[in-house]
């Protein structure tokens, strides 16, 4: 175990904590020169086209005789579940900080997760090879973050590989090896885990005590399930098979489960031989949703393939929660939770990719907690559906996050300003140095879901940076907001609002949707509308056939009459139900990103 260290990178995003994975896989040989790709370790098709880390994704390299377990994480606030469960598989973190930007929101937020969990953190300065970049200012950031030295802290630049070897020196130096018992009964950690279509649920695993060996009869502590490990290795980054996994070793172990409900995230397991001699190890905290939408199969016959999908990238993404639900305009579909809307735009093209699935996605909302009169218990509502009628409640109370951004100094005011319209409280300002300053503020969730951080980030001229985390509940003054589409309940498109707020976000609504919807052979309404009474409203104009083009002098009731049978036409239509307009998936999404 002496010759094994466990280490995970965290950064803000975009900091460039995937091509300084690619220089270490290069530098220790883990990858044949010309297999290498930029982004290696990205392995979704989304990772690789926005740039960004999703997934965390574990691999194996080989440096000086010494075995390095790396874990790439995520940078976004969206992600941050993927960190944590990284953080807790191994000893120590890189911390990784852009030389051109400094010290950001996620970096603060990300550091401190490592620092509960008790690891060793080795500062790295990014991107020193940019023309922008400021070592020494990025520099005395960290000393004064960290209390930590100079000479503790390593330059380097993921693109052109100075400081690489540094950095590998550095973590065999300051990473102690792991700590575990190899002579106990195996209890193996499980902190991520995938799905593959010929040999069932596979499990990536951090060894705490004991081993494992190819053919073991295995069983997960939590749910009881009996396995035998068809399979077990180490990532390079692929799947590489051993003949064991030992004490303090980051691997997998390919299960024969076909459930993927079988196989949870943070369960312990060990040996059906030996599981009444060992207790389950700590796990993770279970995850708290930020974001709820609801998901619907556009055709209801997909629902049972929707069911399954959704099962597999649960394995995947452990962030994710999800129930059945019901809703008479939408048929059978699921009300999911999500850390934010990046998280749930992802989940969404995934399933759009990955499944071939044809997707309907409600207007996400946060969950409130309603009080009925003559009773003192909070009902949980997660979509506009549930909510009682106005004369049934007390009062209704939302959630409050705690902010914390980051900005250049000279956009203070413009960002201040900002978190005012958004109902932020201040509490404090904290310098990072002479330039940049740390805004802590109290706001409501809701506020942040919709066009905050796009709107923080113009502010700032892209410098800013946010990162959040629940706080408790408060009362709020909300009301549903009713979208009606020709006179139809659309109800996807209700959304819970400030009662102060209900006409700007009905008429954004109903002009969007003008802007949007195809135009038919009849008027289209669109109405917003609190408790029956309309606050907002738009027309469509019909399609119109030139019905008089033929028409060539005459009496002017010649072309009366032909008007007024196209007229009754239309109106025949409509009441033989042709007037329902079907709404497309990209009016949605504009909506989503509205």
């Amino acid at each position: 175990m002496e010759k094994i260290r466990n280490f995970c990178i965290i950064a803000h995003i975009d900091h460039g904590k995937s091509t300084l994975a690619d220089r270490l896989l290069e530098f220790t040989g883990t990858i044949d020169p010309r297999k290498m790709t930029n982004q290696v370790l990205d392995r979704l098709d989304l990772e690789r086209e926005r740039g960004i880390t999703i997934k965390l994704t574990p691999v194996n390299m080989k440096y000086k005789g010494y075995e390095l377990n790396l874990i790439d994480t995520p940078g976004h606030v969206d992600f941050s579940y993927e960190v944590s469960r990284s953080l807790a598989a191994v000893e120590g973190a890189i911390l990784l900080v852009d030389a051109t930007q400094g010290i950001q929101a996620q970096t603060l937020a990300n550091l401190y997760l490592a620092l509960e969990q008790d690891l060793a953190i080795i500062p790295v300065i990014n991107k020193i090879d940019l023309p922008a970049a400021d070592v020494e200012k990025t520099k005395a950031e960290i000393i004064k973050l960290l209390g930590c030295s100079e000479d503790e802290i390593i330059s380097a630049s993921g693109k052109t590989g100075v400081g690489v070897e540094a950095i590998l020196e550095r973590v065999i130096e300051a990473i102690p090896g792991p700590s575990g018992q190899e002579d106990r009964p195996l209890r193996a950690l499980i902190f991520d885990s995938n799905y593959d279509e010929y040999r069932g649920v596979v499990a990536y695993v951090r060894v705490v005590d004991g081993q494992i060996n190819k053919g073991d009869k295995i069983k997960l502590m939590a749910t009881k399930a009996e396995s035998e490990a068809l399979d077990v290795g180490f990532f390079d980054p692929n799947y590489h098979s051993s003949s064991q996994l030992k004490t303090g070793e980051i691997g997998y172990i390919i299960t024969s489960f076909r459930e993927v409900s079988e196989c949870r995230v943070g369960d312990t397991v060990t040996l059906v031989k030996t599981a009444d001699q060992v207790t389950s190890l700590k796990g993770y905290s279970e995850v708290k949703p930020m974001v709820f939408a609801g998901i619907f199969p556009k055709e209801g016959n997909e629902f049972e393939d929707l069911r399954e999908a959704m099962g597999r990238l649960k394995l995947n993404d452990a962030a994710l929660v999800y129930e059945p639900e019901q809703s008479q305009a939408l048929g059978f579909g699921f009300r999911c939770g999500f850390l934010g809307l990046l998280h749930l735009e992802i989940f969404q093209e995934r399933l759009r990719r990955e499944f071939n699935l044809d997707l309907i996605v409600t207007v996400p909302s946060v969950a409130y907690k309603v009080f009925r009169k003559n009773t003192n218990e909070a009902e949980i509502i997660r979509s506009p559906q549930q909510l009682p009628s106005a004369a049934e409640i007390e009062h209704i109370e939302e959630p409050w996050v705690t902010l914390d951004i980051v900005t250049p100094k000279e956009y203070l005011g413009a960002v201040m300003n900002l978190s005012q319209e958004k109902r932020g409280i201040y509490r404090n300002t904290e310098y990072l140095d002479e330039t940049r300053v740390v805004l802590h503020y109290e706001m409501p969730l809701s506020m942040i879901l919709t066009d905050f951080y796009d709107k923080m980030k113009s502010f700032t001229s892209g410098y800013g940076s946010i990162n959040y985390e629940m706080l408790d509940y408060r009362t709020a003054d909300v009301v549903r907001l009713d979208i009606l589409v020709a006179e139809d309940l659309v109800e996807s498109l209700a959304m819970i609002v400030y009662r102060d707020e209900a006409f700007r976000r009905g008429k954004d609504v109903v002009t969007t949707l003008k802007d949007t919807l195809p135009r038919q052979m009849f008027v289209i309404k669109l109405q917003a509308a609190v408790g029956g009474q309309v606050v907002a409203g738009e027309r469509i104009s019909a399609f119109r056939k030139d019905v008089t083009a033929k028409l060539y002098g005459g009496d002017v009731t010649r072309k009366r009459k032909l008007l007024e049978k196209q007229r009754q036409g239309k109106n025949k239509m409509m009441a033989m139900g042709r007037g329902s307009v079907d709404i497309p998936s990209e009016t949605f999404v504009k909506l989503l990103k509205r």
